[in-house]
């Protein structure tokens, strides 16, 4: 960020630390094809390893149905860009705990991956699935070191989440603009300036 950018914004993000589950917010010029108005969930945050989390907001035209063919449930189950790596992959979050078993546990009330037969079992017996379960295709990730780099030059604010379910719903644009509310005053500046236009 540069100067007239920080005089614009006048505060400093880059005082709060990361941590596993932590909702990474991206400051509103970053101009990039993936992460412009991104929030991010970090599932994997550890100093000295590799860091892991996904787009939450980043909506495909996918839809799960045409890329799995054993899901024959009849509601449309949207597919996420989580982020640039791995895009041929599939990766899922969800707060339905021991019914998918093997899942690993982010924050209370907040799992990833897991079984995925019982995943596909879950989806086909009608269950409800908005705010209980999300799909990523691809993900986001930093080397050791790289996002306190990104950190230290107010690329990211750092916030902690408070609504699991409306996490998992988070779909679009407006849920970047309903974090950055949620930041306080000192993040107001933010909300006045819009997604790029020429990013999905």
């Amino acid at each position: 960020m540069d100067k007239i950018s920080s005089f614009l914004f006048n505060i400093d993000i880059s005082s709060n630390a990361p941590f596993q589950g932590a909702l990474l917010v991206a400051e509103p010029l970053l101009n990039d094809d993936y992460f412009n108005h991104a929030v991010i969930c970090l599932t994997e945050y550890d100093d000295n390893k590799t860091t892991m989390g996904f787009i939450l907001n980043n909506k495909t035209r996918h839809n799960l149905q045409s890329l799995i063919a054993e899901i024959s449930c009849n509601t449309p189950i949207p597919g996420y860009c989580g982020g640039p790596m791995s895009e041929d992959k599939l990766f899922y979050i969800h707060s339905l705990g021991d019914i998918i078993p093997d899942s690993h546990e982010i924050i209370p009330g907040l799992y990833v991956g897991g079984d995925f037969n019982a995943v596909i079992k879950y989806l086909n017996s009608g269950y409800p699935i908005e705010g209980y379960i999300k799909f990523f295709i691809g993900y986001s990730g930093w080397d050791i070191g790289q996002l306190k780099s990104e950190l230290r030059k107010n690329v990211w604010a750092v916030t902690t989440p408070t609504d699991i379910s409306d996490l998992i719903k988070a779909h679009n644009d407006s849920y970047w603009h309903t974090i950055v509310r949620s930041m306080g005053k000192p993040y107001r500046g933010w909300l006045y300036h819009p997604k790029n236009a020429n990013n999905n």
